[in-house]
């Protein structure tokens, strides 16, 4: 119905209406019609909880925003493997943005973890393309089903925080399709979000935003995506090749600069209004279902919103190591308490998704509640992480001695991990690391909780009784990690990523983040543990891998059918029983491993996963359906996925690295592999990937991408244009200038006292910005007519760029 209606709307538009809801009507709202009924609705941000801005806005989380549950992030909600959980936290998210009249939530992120430094890894699901899309496709369909929209980000290939709004991601197809695209065509797929946001970043060279191939062939030829594509905030290059291409919304407005350049389009011949119109139907469309699901007066149970958070950051915790069954605590024990975490703690990511909690829990708080009784010490000092101080750590061990139990929480603090930049190490700061080490010199009956966004090392590992990976736990997730602690709630995560050794040994190590205008994929699709297996690298703790206060066991695996037939299925039968003497869930995962593949391809890939809760003694039987795409690979030849024939095996682990049960198939094949043996033959690196770090040749690369290789870096005395930074200006005077007056600001709206992890984030934003996003983003205090001319003054046209810069002082007088 609505889309009938949103295309008669817009028939009765006039052409300057239809330009003008091409782009927002400030930060967070859509522009109205009013003569034809249609009003401003709001998005605004997420993923895990709603950051609404009442008074100033701005998309950095920088501003006060409304108190809203802050749920557990996807890093934390992941390792639950829990589709039903990730529906109900949506619904919940659905509920408060039905309170505080928001439309859109925009969220989930399902870009895959290239990297463990990618400072934005908190906000994603996963190393693994299809946990992140079952999860991201329940967390949807939880959220819309309460009316409210959401926004399916960051649409793609954006991996990394490092010149994000800039760089241009060098893939191979392959591993495009395979890696970097699945996540998001499995939650189109099953959840058909209201939105898609486009990202900032370039792939082979052109703008996500500009990309005809990304926002409509694939997106909406390929996978049959209904709804509208907005861009991200200020990721808008072209706005009359993003109209053509299939980009709806520009966010934020861009004061009406970009709607006067789609006007003049279509006035020219440029832009047809046949795809104009298509665009403002998408938007309309948006606006009469936001409409239709108002709800006046409603108002959400807080409560009851933050017993799920509580409920999801238990759910999530991941016992990494529990030697001699150090925990749950045992009651009457005597116990120390230890980390300034413990009382403050870390519960979520900086940045855009920065929720402003209804309630804050803490683990101290909440073992006081539980009855427990200990010694408490800080441990360290939070301002000053990267020193240990060793009167506080001397404080901490005289309280650890002689303890039945001693209990560290420890991780990354804010300035380590954020939007708008990546980690340079994996290591935690020098005060957690070397606490640990002396507590466990004094006592080691040690265990050490973790807040984290994303894998550090752990030269402590062997030292400690007992590893309990909380991640960022949202606002209940002090309580939650008390349930787990205390022994009232089983833990039952498992890890949704690789903790890797070392960080020479990621596979990406050489090429993250990249030069100074690409970032080339040369792992291809040995992302995580699909790399760590094929190159049969140890690690720290395997993907999948969680450990329980009871045990499972696994038997009768059983496949309905010796063949598997293409177009057809696989049915996967197989028990798991617990045999311990606690309730306790277990997570079974499947995994497919060709047996015999005549190309490369990973060891195993994760194809199924339930999440059983059992009884001591109880046993209950999984069946997991497998199809054509659980035996595929992309044939970039034939441009489609395309089943190898020959043997597999359908395995059945509690880890990637841990198989309880397996049987083989034959699979009937496509026959296509036959065209790309020669190119594979020649591609010894990628047959057998080994040494530390990984590196593929050029050549290899350059093969296997199908072209030459971008050049990497700007060349000296390369021209400035608008998609330049100030970074790449800072040896030019007015980069200088600019870069000054950038710091300048914001020490100005963040102040002194400002927690250094915010000044690293938007001191890197600012730095990393096109000048283009800078005047989109300026509301107006720099229009693009100016920012050309700094452009022209730092390619040394002084009074050409004078004059533009001059351009706004001129309308004034």
């Amino acid at each position: 119905m609505n889309k009938s209606l949103a295309r008669e709307l817009t028939a009765q538009m006039t052409l300057e209406e239809k330009a003008s809801l091409c782009s927002g009507l400030d930060t967070w709202r859509l522009k109205p019609v009013g003569r034809l009924g249609l009003n401003s609705i709001m998005v605004t941000d997420g993923p895990h909880g709603l950051r609404k801005q009442p008074e100033e806005a701005d998309h950095l989380g920088l501003n006060k925003s409304l108190p809203a549950v802050c749920f557990p992030a996807a890093s934390a909600t992941a390792c639950s493997f829990d589709r039903d959980l990730l529906f109900r936290i949506g619904a919940a998210m659905g509920e408060e943005c039905l309170q505080e009249n928001v439309a859109v939530l925009l969220g989930p992120g399902v870009n895959i973890k290239r990297s463990p430094l990618c400072g934005r890894n908190f906000e994603y699901f996963s190393e693994d393309p299809f946990l992140a899309g079952e999860l991201a496709a329940s967390l949807i369909n939880g959220v819309q089903s309460k009316g409210i929209g959401t926004s399916l980000k960051h649409y793609a290939a954006n991996n990394q925080e490092s010149r994000r709004m800039t760089v241009d991601s060098v893939v191979d197809e392959r591993a495009l399709r395979e890696i970097y695209l699945s996540a998001f065509e499995t939650a189109v797929k099953k959840a058909q979000p209201w939105t898609v946001m486009c990202s900032y970043n370039r792939i082979a060279g052109e703008y996500v935003s500009d990309s005809r191939r990304f926002l409509t062939d694939i997106l909406r030829g390929e996978w049959g995506f209904d709804g509208l594509v907005v861009t991200d905030w200020g990721a808008c290059n072209d706005r009359v090749q993003g109209v053509r291409a299939g980009c709806d919304l520009e966010m934020p407005s861009s004061n009406g600069y970009n709607d006067k350049e789609i006007v003049k389009a279509v006035e020219s011949g440029a832009l047809d209004m046949e795809t104009l119109d298509a665009t403002v139907e998408r938007i309309v469309r948006l606006i009469l279902d936001a409409q239709e699901h108002k709800k006046e007066g409603y108002a959400y149970d807080e409560n009851a919103h933050h017993a799920l958070a509580r409920k999801a950051a238990a759910q999530s915790c991941v016992l990494l190591k529990n030697d001699g069954g150090i925990l749950p605590l045992k009651a009457g024990s005597s116990l120390a308490v230890i980390g300034q975490f413990a009382k403050t703690p870390r519960y979520q990511g900086e940045g855009s998704s920065h929720i402003n909690p209804t309630r804050l829990d803490c683990a101290f708080d909440a073992l006081q509640a539980g009855g427990v009784s200990f010694d408490y010490a800080d441990g360290y000092d939070s301002n000053k992480p990267d020193e240990a101080n060793e009167a506080l750590i001397e404080e901490a061990c005289a309280a650890a001695r002689g303890k039945d139990a001693v209990l560290i929480f420890a991780g990354l603090p804010p300035a380590y991990e954020s939007e708008g930049f990546d980690r340079t190490k994996l290591d935690m700061p020098a005060s957690h690391d070397r606490l640990i080490e002396a507590v466990c010199a004094v006592n080691p009956n040690t265990a050490v909780v973790l807040q984290l966004g994303a894998p550090v090392t752990m030269p402590w590992a062997e030292q400690v009784k007992a590893i309990l990976l909380a991640y960022l736990g949202g606002q209940g997730g002090g309580s939650g990690v008390a349930d787990v602690l205390l022994g009232d709630v089983n833990p039952s995560g498992k890890l949704a990523e690789t903790f890797p050794l070392a960080l020479r040994d990621t596979p990406s190590y050489l090429n993250f983040p990249g030069g100074t205008k690409t970032v080339e994929y040369r792992e291809s699709i040995y992302v995580g543990y699909r790399y760590y297996d094929a190159a049969g690298k140890e690690v720290l703790y395997p993907f999948g891998h969680g450990l329980s206060y009871t045990t499972f066991e696994y038997s009768g695996l059983r496949l309905n059918r010796t063949r598997f037939l293409k177009g057809g299925t696989l049915e996967a039968s197989f028990t798991v029983k617990n045999t311990g003497s606690v309730r306790g869930a277990e997570v079974a995962e499947l995994y497919v491993r060709a047996k015999a593949s005549k190309l490369f391809r990973a060891p195993r890939e994760l194809k199924g996963f339930e999440k059983l809760m059992l009884e001591p003694g109880e046993a209950k039987t999984v069946t997991i359906e497998l199809n054509d795409r659980s035996f595929s690979y992309y044939n970039a030849e034939g441009a489609r996925f395309a089943v190898e024939g020959g043997a597999y095996a359908v395995e059945i682990g509690a880890s990637s690295r841990d198989i309880r049960l397996n049987a083989d198939i034959d699979a009937e094949g496509d026959g296509l592999e036959g065209a790309l043996l020669p190119l594979y033959e020649t591609l010894s690196a990628y047959a057998r990937p080994a040494g530390t770090p990984l590196n593929i040749p050029n050549a290899e690369f350059s093969a296997l991408l199908g072209r030459s290789l971008p050049v990497a870096n700007r060349q000296k005395g390369e021209p400035f244009n608008i998609n330049s930074t100030l970074k790449d200006m800072d040896r030019t005077l007015i980069g200088k200038i600019m870069l000054a007056q950038v710091k300048k600001m914001a020490k100005g709206m963040l102040g002194d006292d400002v927690d250094e992890g915010l000044m690293n984030m938007f001191s890197a934003m600012l730095a990393e910005m096109p000048i283009r996003s800078i005047a989109a983003m300026s509301g107006g205090a720099l229009t693009p007519t100016q920012g050309q001319g700094l452009i022209d003054i730092a390619n040394g046209r002084l009074l050409t760029g004078v004059k533009k810069l001059m351009a706004k002082e001129k309308k004034k007088a």
